[in-house]
């Protein structure tokens, strides 16, 4: 169809000369490494910033990723920085796992543990091997992930917790951000250790791939790079993948809304209320597919794929008439977030192509469609570059929040762009 064409073409472009671009051109500090922790929301670049873990590590990801499927060497150099500069300065040499945030200069200032970092971690480590053979980079993605399991498996009831003090200590705030809630187990880092165990499953199968590159292990393989990987390793990765696929349908999905809970007790008590994450019920549908996909199990598959529709049929409730989707509710206040942030819009696209894609609803690609032109018209920063954070009912830009930051990051929109390109073929 020309339209979906049109729009891989459109996105392609956004990706390199609007969100890379300014990341290349803007965000790169060149008198203490890595990149800038801040840009304000009106545009003002703060050079003493704290560099927090996640920004970092989704900068890593994403010009790993966009080298790899593009093959341009400033993609690859930006991508070498990055993780230099964390296996420099983030990763803890003295007790495992990586900080939470530095200062400018690279000095630790927040040490806890908090594993969805670690998470994101991983899945930038795992894609700069993917996308370069690199063994240092797989070596330390395949630590992180054994630092996971160390300290933040529950062996008892199952599932993932939230943090640790920097000595693996408990910790009385859990959180991962003021605006969570302070529970041992959330929806949203478990979401964020899946996605990172699917890649670093997909890369060590890539790894062990035959030329003929059928995603078909074949163990104890080398490669002229030099790479090999135990094939105990292997099978743990695949085992705590396919672990975490049961966790999302047994344990937090929400069996009579469809929608995902977003707090737990360490026993699966469910917490916090009644809230509703519409971003994150999109992200999901298609993450918890990918990790079925990667896995390669039919009968896991046949089980998350009938998941997949009923989360992303229960995010509807959160789309609007123009094409966007709202951010979250709590039902038991009547509290409504109905600014349109990047990141939900940026996975609602994906969400929804990935429901047309693999179900072949066309209904869906017309919301991917919609979801798109919504983004072109409203939060793209077709001036300065990158996108406004979030935009009100009225399309109103939201510049009081960041436009590069802890959490303002090239990745939510760099791979919609990333999904797009590779799903959609000529």
């Amino acid at each position: 169809m020309d339209e979906i064409k049109a729009m891989k073409q459109e996105m392609q472009d956004v990706l390199e000369n609007n969100i890379l671009r300014f990341w290349l051109d803007k965000m790169q500090d060149f008198e203490n490494g890595g990149f800038y922790g801040q840009m304000t929301g009106d545009g003002h670049l703060v050079k003493t910033a704290d560099k927090g873990a996640i920004l970092n590590a989704r900068i890593l990801w994403s010009f790993s990723a966009a080298y790899r499927v593009l093959r341009k060497p400033e993609y690859l150099a930006a991508a070498t920085r990055a993780k230099d500069y964390i296996i420099d300065y983030f990763i803890d040499y003295e007790y495992g796992g990586t900080f939470w945030s530095l200062d400018y200069q690279g000095k630790a200032i927040d040490t806890k543990k908090q594993f969805y970092a670690i998470g994101f971690m991983i899945y930038a480590l795992s894609e700069y091997a993917r996308a370069t053979d690199d063994r240092e980079a797989l070596d330390y993605a395949i630590q992180l992930y054994e630092c996971i399991e160390e300290h933040s498996l529950d062996r008892i009831n199952n599932g993932y917790i939230e943090a640790c003090t920097r000595e693996w200590g408990e910790l009385a705030d859990m959180r991962l951000s003021e605006l969570d809630a302070n529970y041992p187990k959330s929806q949203n880092t478990h979401l964020h250790i899946l996605e990172p165990y699917t890649n670093l499953y997909r890369c060590l199968k890539e790894i062990h791939a035959e030329e003929s590159c059928n995603y078909v292990p074949v163990i104890g393989s080398v490669l002229p790079v030099g790479i090999t990987v135990p094939r105990e390793t292997i099978y743990h990765v695949e085992a705590s993948l396919r672990n975490l696929i049961h966790i999302f349908t047994d344990k937090i999905l929400n069996p009579q809304t469809h929608h995902l809970d977003l707090f737990f007790d360490m026993d699966w008590t469910r917490q916090a209320g009644r809230l509703e994450s519409y971003g994150h019920d999109i992200e999901c549908s298609w993450l918890l597919h990918e990790a079925a996909l990667v896995l390669g199990d039919e009968k896991v598959l046949q089980k998350v794929e009938s998941v997949v529709r009923m989360v992303a049929k229960a995010s509807e409730k959160g789309l609007n008439a123009d094409g966007s989707m709202v951010h979250e509710a709590n039902l038991d206040t009547g509290y409504v977030d109905t600014d349109r942030h990047w990141w939900v819009q940026a996975e609602n696209v994906v969400g929804w192509m990935n429901i047309y894609q693999y179900f072949g609803d066309e209904s869906a690609l017309q919301k991917a469609l919609a979801g798109w032109q919504y983004i072109k018209d409203h939060l793209i920063d077709r001036e300065d570059g990158e996108w406004w954070w979030s935009c009100d009912p009225n399309g109103n830009v939201n510049r009081h929040d960041d436009k590069a930051g802890f959490w303002k990051c090239p990745y939510h929109n760099s791979r919609m762009c990333l999904e797009l390109m590779e799903r959609i073929r000529e």
